[in-house]
């Protein structure tokens, strides 16, 4: 099918990143959009305290402004030793908006008398807004540990040092294997699953 015939879906983000994630789980079902590609142009203020609160503001902004179908996600790290940290503050934890190098560094040094196992999970809550039809939040989570150093040069974020089910870094698993185990696809598939629901009413 071509991808000019599957009803199209905003991506609420400019992350080329997330949007290869996205595409990759999502592409056969829905024409991905990114919110530059739909004429938008705009950082949205995430001021919400959980993952489900900044993704449901990115997602309902981008579905309004745009009368489109909009979805959107907020995800992060959460550390156990460290109280839930950084939580929704993961992508600035060291102050500077998306500097991995320094939020993994700030990483390390909070964790540094820390003993392992280190445990934490990546968090991603994923909204779902479309007009006329109720909004669908949903949340997933991909448990796993915190290194003491870094390993593997793929990824983003704190990927280097996140041990995952696979005995590996998200920084050293194929892109394949990520997307088929990551925080964001089984949000995605949550959500999936309650659009399915939704269906059989």
């Amino acid at each position: 099918m071509k991808s000019s015939t599957l009803p199209r879906l905003i991506v609420a983000s400019n992350n080329k990143n997330k949007l290869k994630e996205f595409a990759a789980i999502l592409g056969s079902r829905y024409q991905i959009v990114s919110m530059r590609e739909a004429g938008l142009d705009v950082d949205i203020e995430e001021n919400g305290t959980t993952f489900e609160a900044n993704a449901l503001i990115k997602a309902e902004y981008v579905s309004r402004v745009t009368g489109c179908a909009a979805i959107a996600d907020d995800s992060g790290l959460e550390v156990d030793a460290l109280g839930g940290a950084p939580g929704v503050y993961s992508a600035r934890y060291a102050g500077g908006h998306g500097d991995d190098e320094a939020n993994n560094d700030l990483l390390l040094k909070n964790l540094k008398d820390v003993p392992a196992p280190r445990t934490g999970r990546y968090v991603a809550a994923i909204a779902l807004v479309r007009p006329g039809c109720d909004t669908i939040v949903r949340r997933g989570e991909c448990g796993g540990e915190i290194l003491f150093e870094r390993r593997g040069t793929g990824g983003f974020g704190y990927d280097p040092l996140f041990l995952c089910e696979t005995g590996e870094t998200f920084a050293e698993v194929s892109m394949e294997t990520k997307n088929a185990i990551s925080h964001r696809r089984r949000g995605i598939e949550a959500v999936l699953a309650a659009l399915e629901q939704e269906e059989k009413r």
